[in-house]
């Protein structure tokens, strides 16, 4: 008897250990969640620059806010045209964005005095640039859809844009999802493009040797508008893709994939466990793939363990990406609205 109520007694403490594992594992508190910028406009893109939160959106719209005085805040228009920019990315000097829809403008915008220009003109009928992503200073990439299922990849370098001359073959009713400019990533040897529809795949390109591995995954795929829609990547091994279908908000089954070899194999996590389709994820710095945030149309979720479980943190809806500010500070954007989000731990 007396070793059964041992046994039991150890069982309940590991119950009770294990349950405080949970609650420590998603110890984060919402602080504050504050708007900073209002205005009638889309943003799926954010960069951040000289403690500012830099963003591009529909109507021409570029512009800035200062995160620690949201009044000093400014907007420019780049084009006389409604232009949509889904787009955003910095070197060290300049910005960059391409407007989806044909003609396409690459517009460089300098960082001194906000002049830009336009530096290269797409009109190809069928041009809608996904995502533009620098991997330093001097090299960029930007991809597009295109009318004869190869991978159309516009590379910068040595201050010129030019096609990438590859090998990859899409499947039919295989694109990429201008959700969040963040289908794209990289680190110093990868860069790594995630696609969707009728079949969402991942496609890495070797630096070392510029050529293309292509890699099937788990993800929910099949129809135009499933797949993955965000990746980020933590180093060469460890990333994250989420997405979904945007047609099925709740949906959330195979929708959030890790993978821990580069992006050769995909693991599903939380299928049926989280909430639903998500536009845009972010790996929390410092943080090696432990921490993530992500938002979606009708939530912003956090996980502390690798992207295995996901906590809703908020249900404030019409956010289409995010960007860690700090350890403690995410900045969103989306439907009409840029905001701060402060996490407590």
């Amino acid at each position: 008897m007396r070793v059964i109520f041992i046994f039991a007694s150890m069982k309940k403490l590991l119950l009770f250990l294990f349950s405080l594992l949970g609650i420590f594992s998603f110890s984060q508190q919402v602080e504050s969640l504050t708007t900073i910028l209002n205005d009638k406009i889309s943003i799926r893109a954010l960069e951040l620059y000289d403690g500012k939160v830099w963003y591009s959106g529909t109507d021409s719209k570029f512009g800035f806010v200062d995160l620690k005085n949201p009044k000093d805040q400014k907007q420019i228009k780049l084009s006389e045209k409604k232009l949509q920019f889904r787009t955003l990315a910095q070197n060290k000097e300049s910005f960059f964005a391409i407007n989806i829809e044909s003609p396409a403008y690459f517009f460089k915008i300098d960082k001194k005095d906000l002049t830009y220009k336009i530096v290269h003109t797409d009109t190809v009928k069928t041009a809608f640039y996904d995502a533009l992503h620098f991997v330093n200073e001097k090299l960029a990439f930007t991809f597009s859809d295109t009318d004869d299922n190869r991978l159309k990849l516009m590379m910068y370098k040595n201050g010129q844009w030019r096609f990438f001359e590859n090998k990859v073959k899409l499947n039919q009713g295989e694109a990429a999802f201008a959700a969040s400019n963040t289908n794209i990533a990289s680190t110093q040897n990868y860069l790594w493009i995630a696609t969707g529809g009728k079949a969402s795949r991942i496609l890495r390109l070797s630096f070392k040797d510029e050529k293309f591995e292509i890699f099937n995954t788990p993800f929910i795929q099949g129809e135009s508008s499933q797949g993955m829609y965000s990746i980020d990547f933590a180093n060469d091994k460890f990333g994250v893709a989420v997405g979904g279908d945007y047609t099925k908000q709740d949906a959330n089954v195979n929708n959030i994939a890790t993978t821990n070899d580069g992006g050769e194999t995909w693991q599903i996590q939380a299928s049926g466990k989280n909430a639903g389709y998500t536009t845009c994820v972010k790996i929390k710095p410092s943080s090696k793939g432990r921490e993530l945030i992500s938002v979606g149309d009708q939530h912003i979720s956090y996980s502390s363990d690798f992207g295995k479980t996901w906590k809703k943190i908020s249900e404030e809806k019409g956010f289409f990406v995010c960007q860690w500010v700090d350890a403690n500070t995410v900045v969103l954007a989306g439907k009409d609205k840029i905001s701060l989000l402060k996490l407590k731990f």
